[in-house]
Order: structure tokens, then sequence, then C-alpha cells
């Protein structure tokens, strides 16, 4: 019996982690940027009680798996210390993923249950990507002089107190908060479709996932270093002296040892397949195949053409946006809101502060700009 090698084991994990969360967002439309539209548009805030729930529970799950011993890089790899541009680039992410119609992740799921739309904002992303790849070097000075805690990434690591310390209490009062907005308001979304899964559950499962990931892997879910990787590798087919010498491409922030197989992972945004490659390619690929799966099961894969040309501009804009601010804060808010916040990373907090009203604004544009009739 041939044994599971460790690059295969990982590959594995990867693919299941991308699948189930493909199937599960899918099936709740459990879209990020549609929370943050919805609430600022349309003042609807069931979705962001779900993603406060997802939030809680991820806190108490790091939490409840670095007591028992099974995190033994903490904070986790790719966290920094804070910087005022990840309140910058949290502001254009915010404005990105409304024009977008989906953040990074929430893109991959559209893209598999056959968003045109989606595919658009894919290859914003892509361009964004290299785009940013030539401004890093100057972008990156411009952090290095904004950062505000040079010796700190959590908050409690600021205040030099145990993560329990403000954990605890935090998970207290949110959970009470859930309850008593459940009790007057319910959880429960009415729906006729077939296949529904409730958004609740979804971002339980979510939390579940990021865990398992954090556990498995040694981070929780993350995606947005393979853009600029996928990106590297198409700009090196015609220039690649040009790629061999971007500085961007040539970095490599992720050291890490596997905790489950004891496998050095390292790698960055070239075009290599390395330790980036080989724990995001499969989550973004199972993301991809696993919505698709879903959306064929009920009978709802379609591609979906008829827009106007605005709608198209606006994905691919957004897109750009996205990939840019991705790389300016840095991440995606999948990785900030539950993988960053529940650990109370300095990072996510700031981005958090400008995602708000970034998303505010990219309402706006949409609105009176994107969607305008006259």
């Amino acid at each position: 019996m041939t044994s599971v090698t460790p690059h295969l084991l990982l590959l594995m994990i990867g693919l299941g982690l991308g699948l189930t969360a493909g199937v599960v967002m899918h099936r709740a439309d459990y879209c990020l940027a549609g929370m943050f539209r919805d609430f600022f548009l349309f003042r609807q805030h069931l979705m962001l009680r779900t993603l406060m729930l997802a939030i809680l529970a991820s806190m108490a799950l790091f939490e409840t798996a670095r007591q028992a011993g099974l995190v033994p890089t903490y904070p986790f790899p790719l966290l920094g210390p804070p910087a005022l541009t990840n309140v910058f680039g949290g502001i254009l992410f915010g404005i990105g993923m409304v024009l977008a119609g989906g953040c990074v992740v929430g893109t991959l799921y559209k893209l598999g249950s056959g968003s045109i739309p989606s595919l658009i904002a894919f290859a914003g992303l892509l361009l964004g990507s290299a785009l940013y790849a030539e401004m890093h070097p100057w972008w990156a000075e411009i952090t290095r002089r904004c950062i505000l805690l040079p010796g700190s990434i959590t908050l409690p690591q600021a205040l030099g107190l145990p993560p329990p310390v403000l954990l605890g209490p935090l998970i207290l009062v949110g959970g009470m908060c859930l309850a008593l907005w459940g009790r007057n308001q319910g959880w429960h979304r009415s729906t006729m479709a077939a296949g529904y899964l409730q958004p609740w559950l979804a971002g339980l499962l979510l939390a579940l996932l990021g865990t398992l990931s954090l556990v498995l892997i040694g981070m929780p879910l993350g995606i947005t270093t393979s853009y600029a990787k996928l990106a590297a590798m198409i700009e090196a087919l015609p220039l690649p002296e040009h790629v061999a010498r971007t500085a961007y491409f040539q970095a490599m922030p992720l050291t890490m040892v596997n905790p489950l197989t004891g496998l050095t992972l390292r790698g960055g945004g070239g075009p290599d397949l390395d330790g980036i490659a080989l724990v995001q390619f499969p989550v973004i690929i199972g993301i991809v195949l696993g919505a698709g799966g879903s959306a064929l099961s009920l009978g709802e894969w379609r591609p979906r053409f008829r827009l106007p040309p605005r709608q198209y501009l606006s994905a691919f804009v957004g897109g750009v946006l996205l990939a840019l601010a991705s790389r300016m804060t840095p991440a995606c808010n999948v990785w900030h809101l539950l993988g960053g916040i529940p650990v109370l990373a300095l990072q996510s907090l700031l981005f958090f502060v400008g995602l708000l009203p970034g998303a505010w604004l990219g309402g706006r544009i949409l609105t009176t700009v994107v969607l305008k009739t006259r």
C-alpha cells in the first residue's frame, strides 16, 4: 500500500476545505460583500449578524485549539504589525468588493455557479495583482513608515495580556447580544429555494472550516497571494526577465512548518509552485468546483450574460481594486474577518475600520453611477 506523501496530503486537505466552502457559500449565498452592501443600501442586517456569529465562533474555536496545543505558531504566519495603510487598504477593498459584486472568495463561488460578471472580476483581480507588483517597493516603504506598534501583532500582545482575558468577555458579551437579537428578530430567512442553507448555519460551518485550516495547515483560510502568483505565471510567459527582476515576485514572506506533516512551507507571490501554491491553489479550485457542483445538483448552473456594459465594467474595475487592496492591506476580508479578528490581530481590526466606509462609498458609486438609469 502506497503511503500518502505530505505534499499530497496537504493538497487533499486544501481541496476538501475548498469544496466544502464552495458548497456552503453557494447554498447560503454567503457573500461578505453583499452583507455590507445590503446593510448600507437597504438597512438589512440579518447577514451581518450571521457574520458576527461566525467571528465569535471562530474566536472560541481558535482559542480552544490554541489552549489544546493544536496551534504551534501563534499568532499565525503572514500577520504583521499594524499600520495606517491597513485602514486605507480596507477602504479600497470595501469599494472594490461592492463594485465587483463579491470579494476575492465570493467571486470564486459565484464564478463556479456560472456568473460571467464574476469571471470578469476574476480577470480584474489578476490584472490588479500584476499592477501591485510594480508598485510594491514604493508601497512597502510607505507601510514601513506608517507602522504604529512595531513589536505587536495582536491586541493582547500590545496590552501585555493573555489572550483569554480579552477574548473571554468579548465572546460572552457578543454571544449575549446575538441571543437577544435572535430572540427579537430571529435567525431564519424565509425562502422557497431548494437546497437553501440558512446563513447562520453557513457562518458556523465557515468558522469550523477556518479552524480546521488553522489546525491542519497552520493558517486560517486565505487565497489572495495566489492571485498574484497566477498573475506572475501569466506575465512570465511573454516577460520572464521582467518577472525575475520584480522585487515582489521574488519575495518569500511565508516560512512555516506545517503542524500536521512537519513539512517546511516557503512561498510568496512569484510564479513558482511553492508552499503558497501548495496550500492555496487547491482551496481556490475547490471553491469553484464545490459551488459549480452545488449549482448543477440544484439545476441552477447557467451562464448569465445579459447585463448592461456598465455592470461588466464595474465588475472589472472592482476586481482590480480588490487585488490592489488585498496586497496593500495586505490580505482579504475573509482572512481578516474570519481569521485575524478572532485572534484580535491589529492589522485586521484596522482593516475593518476602513472596510465600513469603503463599503458605504462603494454602495454610493454603485447606485449613482453603475446602476444609474438616466
